[in-house]
């Protein structure tokens, strides 16, 4: 069966939404790099670390099943509350994501000037990451869920 548009349009903003914020993630590691000395503690601050925080944020509530189950509700609820399905929704979570990118890039550049280094930004984000990435994968999941289906479907 094909799905309503509401939902494809749906869908697509959450993988986009993930794809987005790991190309700024991708590009917030290479401006480290490029601004920052020291590059094996560069690599355990927006790597490996990180690394772990997204694993963790992305295992943790499929793998739990209250936290699925409570994800998965407030998937289904960002659904039906109309998220990435019209121009606001989606300039809001663009904003969100713009004011994220612009929050790690400042503390970059505030560390290449001597400032705190930016370990725990790096950390936050990629768990944020790795939340995003468990919402889209749910949002498969409720396709096959026999209510939702009946409500998605063409």
């Amino acid at each position: 069966m094909a799905h309503t548009p509401a939902w494809r349009s749906f869908r697509r903003t959450q993988d986009l939404t993930v794809a987005t914020a790991g190309l700024i993630y991708a590009g917030a590691v290479v401006h480290a790099f490029d601004r920052l000395s020291d590059d094996a503690l560069i690599v355990q601050r927006t790597l490996i670390w990180p690394g772990v925080f997204l694993i963790a944020s992305l295992g943790i509530p499929l793998a739990v099943g209250v936290l699925r189950r409570g994800l998965a509700k407030y998937v289904w609820m960002s659904f039906l509350a109309g998220f990435g399905q019209n121009v606001r929704s989606i300039v809001a979570g663009v904003v969100l994501l713009g004011g994220a990118a612009a929050l790690i890039y400042w503390q970059i550049s505030s560390a290449a000037q001597g400032g705190r280094y930016p370990a725990g930004v790096f950390s936050g984000y990629a768990a944020g990451i790795g939340i995003l990435a468990a919402q889209a994968m749910l949002v498969r999941v409720l396709e096959r869920h026999p209510e939702v289906k009946r409500q998605i479907e063409v």
